[in-house]
């Protein structure tokens, strides 16, 4: 029989073209482990000289999957349940080593994507499969960096290949908090939060098209996003991250998102018919948080042990759900479901009404094999979040296990608990000897027969993932292809034209002699005289615990100002000026003080009309009486302080917006303000100068006072009384400006209608 295949030399490694059928690809050393059969080639991935199911590429992958869990040892398995630590593939980046100290082994690499002695440590004693890459330093960096390790891999036991995932990476902050995905010289587009304020469902699709594309070009198949909790305490900590307070937008986007990450087409899909939709350009989207973290009690925030309770004093859980059951759980593309899911560290106080507990999400069978498995039929991965059976560390710091509610279990206890509520997978964990202990505690408590069998259907579950991203025909990637794929042209254009639809106006009324104008202050014309003051930065302690000292900083680059306008030194000289600030941040506990008020103004506040006993928990959290200064007042003072120097002449505000925020602070005084989501310089001096028009809608609620964030319930969307500026406009969820005032366009009506008011929370208790 004539052959149907063709061998094609690499930089590294090898393809294989079989005639109809698939590309495969191998490493160094395992070009002489392939079999032909019906004159087509195959890999012989376990090197027994057989042609095993798992490695006939014309088989459904159903039975590809079945075979390869069946001839899995436990220790396999154990290892495959493992979501490595973080990683950084780059000259120095200290994250993953301050989140996981004491676990790094001496640097012997001589290039940037030589893998370190740990790694190869986890990959081989660990049977390691699945790893989370953080910062890399380029593209091909991250490419080279993938071969290398897929070809440790493939070389040994059965030649499960390496499933790469990331945070999330696009957005201009790649070092911000909870976002430690960086590097790769790919497009910039804003961040979740950003993306929703554009009210349009496509685009979050393009963005899903085109950040796969650019993953699969560094070797990442799983995105550990999107985010798509409510967004319905407007202090939490990673309200950000999400698609805003609107359960009906959060749906449409959430959905989206999946389609455009998970999606592949034409020649780039799988040619079976077990798969529909899947192939060389799908990423897996693990959705995040199950079953919705965004109601924690008081806004804290369940990464640190102070935060550790969601609540649901509006009995608003089911709404909680909507983003999933009904956007991730229900896609209009082939893939049909998001192909992973993380629940939060937060313990769901009160939901399990069938087993009584109060345990953190991953640890809860109720929520995870009750309701998400059997209620809703969900029966991809589940994957804890990072850390969540280490024990716990100091109550105010990032660094620690998040163990909530089993803290007095052990490690493997901990493991078994987890295994035994409905969870496939142990993020932040490269060490499989607690796994094997936790099959060790099943074997004598429901027998050996049993445990196998839980842990062969999590292994069917995460192989699932791999197969369907065809790692297992080919894993490799050719650097300089992958350099031409991430930051091309054509996605650095779809990114930038993004961050323009991000950014909502809210204000554009001029400010003379102390009273409103309904004359616009904006667009500036070319070649206005721009003052822009430095930013003062009080000193702080990031997320790790460790002290920023205070600085001053240039918020804009006077060159690329200069592009648009004429910079001068002083406000006197000055047509206009420009105010760069943050929405205010402050801590929900410090150590000596004890638990405090989350603020959203930026002058010290006392929480007068606070509960006077916290809901979940026996111990006393309530802040009622407390008084919280936030970490950035100076951005307040240096608005006031611009205004008071420039007189009648127009104070422009940008607010990088992490949170919605008390307004009536500064709004009086500013003549025109700008909610930006993590973009580019440029795309906010495109928007004012005119070259560019907002078209962007508040994806939230922004609230009239701090009395108004007491009294709404934290799993309730949009039950504030939203602030309404000096112009009288109320700045409430869909609300936004353009050159022509006020937007009144088919998303506005849409989502505003679709996504009614919530009913209102009941009263706080005093």
């Amino acid at each position: 029989m004539a052959d149907k295949w063709k061998r094609i030399k690499k930089d590294g490694f090898m393809l294989i073209v079989n005639e109809g059928g698939a590309t495969l690809g191998l490493g160094s050393g395992m070009e002489d482990h392939i079999l032909f059969v019906d004159g087509f080639a195959f890999k012989d991935l376990n090197r027994n000289g057989v042609l095993d199911p798992y490695e006939d590429w014309r088989l459904p992958l159903e039975e590809r999957i079945a075979d390869l869990a069946l001839r899995m040892s436990i220790e396999q398995i154990a290892g495959l349940m493992l979501y490595s630590v973080h990683q950084t593939i780059c000259k120095g980046n200290p994250m993953a080593a301050l989140m996981y100290p004491g676990q790094t082994i001496q640097d012997t690499r001589k290039n940037i994507w030589d893998l370190t002695e740990a790694q190869k440590q986890f990959l081989i004693e660990d049977n390691v499969r699945h790893v989370l890459v953080a910062h890399v330093e380029d593209t091909p960096t991250a490419a080279r960096w993938n071969n290398q390790a897929q070809a440790l891999v493939e070389a040994r036991g059965l030649g499960i290949p390496i499933n790469i995932s990331s945070d999330p990476r696009h957005t201009p902050a790649v070092t911000a908090e909870f976002n430690m995905g960086g590097g790769g010289d790919i497009s910039v587009w804003p961040d979740h939060l950003g993306l929703a304020a554009a009210f349009d469902p496509s685009l979050v699709r393009r963005f899903g098209e085109t950040a796969s594309k650019e993953y699969r070009a560094m070797g990442i198949t799983t995105a550990l996003s999107p985010q798509i909790d409510i967004a319905s305490e407007p202090r939490w900590f990673r309200f950000s991250g999400t698609f805003g307070e609107g359960v009906k937008l959060s749906v449409d986007l959430a959905r989206a998102y999946c389609d455009g990450f998970q999606s592949s087409e034409g020649l780039r899909a799988l040619q079976t018919g077990d798969a529909p939709g899947w192939g060389f350009d799908s990423v897996n989207a693990m959705v995040k948080h199950w079953p919705g973290g965004g109601s924690g009690e008081g806004g804290r925030d369940a990464h640190f042990g102070y935060g550790k309770y969601a609540v649901y004093p509006g009995k608003g859980f089911e709404q909680m759900l909507k983003p999933f059951t009904e956007g991730a759980f229900c896609l209009h593309g082939k893939t049909g479901t998001a192909a992973a899911v993380m629940p939060y560290y937060t313990i769901s106080w009160g939901i399990d009404t069938k087993y009584g507990e109060n345990v953190g999400n991953s640890y809860n069978k109720y929520i995870i094999t009750d309701l998400l498995r059997e209620k809703y039929g969900y029966d991809g991965v589940v994957c804890t979040d990072w850390l969540i059976t280490a024990d716990k560390g100091p109550l105010d710091t990032f660094i620690g296990g998040k163990c909530w509610g089993v803290e007095e279990l052990s490690v493997a206890q901990r493991h078994y608990k987890i295994l035994m509520a409905g969870v496939d997978q142990f993020g932040g964990n490269n060490d499989k000897g607690p796994v094997l202990e936790a099959y060790h505690i099943g074997v004598r408590e429901q027998g050996e027969e049993a445990m196998q069998e839980r842990l062969r259907q999590s292994a069917r579950r995460l192989l699932r993932n791999i197969f369907r991203t065809g790692l297992f025909e080919n894993p490799y990637l050719d650097p300089e292809e992958s350099r031409a794929i991430a930051g091309c042209p054509e996605f650095v254009s779809a990114g930038y034209e993004a961050q323009l639809r991000s950014v909502v106006l809210l204000k554009n009324a001029a400010v003379r002699g102390g009273k409103q104008s309904v004359e616009p202050v904006l667009p500036l014309s070319a070649k206005t005289k721009v003052y822009i003051p430095k930013r003062h930065r009080n000193g702080s302690r990031n997320w790790f615990g460790l002290t920023i000292p205070a600085h001053d900083e240039e918020p804009f680059s006077p060159e690329l100002v200069g592009r648009y306008f004429d910079l001068v030194a002083r406000a006197a000289q000055a047509d206009c000026a420009f105010c760069y600030i943050e929405s205010p941040k402050s801590d929900g506990y410090r150590e000596g003080e004890g638990y405090l008020p989350i603020s959203l103004q930026y002058r010290p506040y006392t929480a007068h009309n606070a509960r006077a006993k916290n809901i979940a928990g026996t111990d006393d959290r309530s802040y009622r009486g407390k008084t919280n200064v936030t970490i950035n007042e100076s951005d307040l003072d240096l608005v006031l302080e611009t205004k008071k120097q420039m007189g009648d002449k127009p104070v422009i505000v940008f607010v990088h917006t992490v949170n919605p925020f008390v307004a009536t602070e500064f709004e009086p005084v500013a003549d025109a303000v700008l909610l930006e989501f993590s973009v580019e310089q440029k795309a906010l001096l495109d928007l004012v100068s005119g070259r560019a028009e907002p078209s962007a809608l508040l994806p939230f609620q922004m609230p009239a006072d701090m009395e108004t964030v007491e009294a709404q319930a934290e799993d309730i969307p949009r039950d504030m009384k939203p602030y309404t500026d000096s112009v009288g406009h109320s700045w409430d969820f869909a609300f936004g400006l353009n050159w022509s005032g006020l937007i009144e366009d088919e998303r506005v009506k849409h989502y505003r209608s679709i996504d009614s008011q919530s009913p209102e929370a009941p009263p706080v208790e005093v």
